[in-house]
């Protein structure tokens, strides 16, 4: 029984050369495979408990009504939507709208080249209809308008 020793390094012999890459198609494979697993097993994972729930009499959660948006622009014309309001129409219908919800939000828009006291007049419309929640619109600085806040 022979033992074959690898070769020394002296002349005449062959030289040894390491095998210096790592073979990483087996450790892909099995990356694969695990993955394949997951994703076969994760909706499974996802089903509930079947329960029987007890009735309530409580109110059923309504969604959030949409903001209300009051416009005015260079020529003093004032705006629900994009319906436009006639003055004495205005506190009319954001009175019936205050009276339906009154913690609706309201967003107020006025153009840049207004009078300061027409928009805070017109701010003073929207509070005395009874709503709360009332907020201005602006532009942002780059020039796109700004969302508003929660959209």
């Amino acid at each position: 029984m022979a033992v074959r020793l690898p070769p020394s390094g002296d002349t005449g012999e062959e030289s040894y050369t390491p095998l210096a890459e790592i073979n990483v198609t087996p450790m892909v494979d099995v990356m694969l495979v695990l993955l394949v697993i997951f994703m076969v097993a994760a909706p499974l994972l996802t089903v509930g408990v079947p329960i029987n729930l007890p009735k309530s009499s409580a109110a059923q959660v309504t969604a959030p009504q949409q903001p209300l948006i009051v416009s005015i622009n260079k020529a003093g014309e004032t705006f629900i939507g994009d319906d436009k309001v006639m003055g004495d129409d205005l506190k009319k219908q954001l009175g019936e709208l205050a009276t339906q919800d009154p913690t609706r939000i309201v967003y107020v828009r006025g153009d840049r080249e207004i009078e300061y006291g027409t928009l805070m007049d017109l701010l003073g419309e929207v509070n005395s209809a009874g709503f709360v929640k009332v907020s201005l619109l602006a532009e942002a600085a780059g020039g796109a308008p700004a969302k508003p806040p929660g959209q």
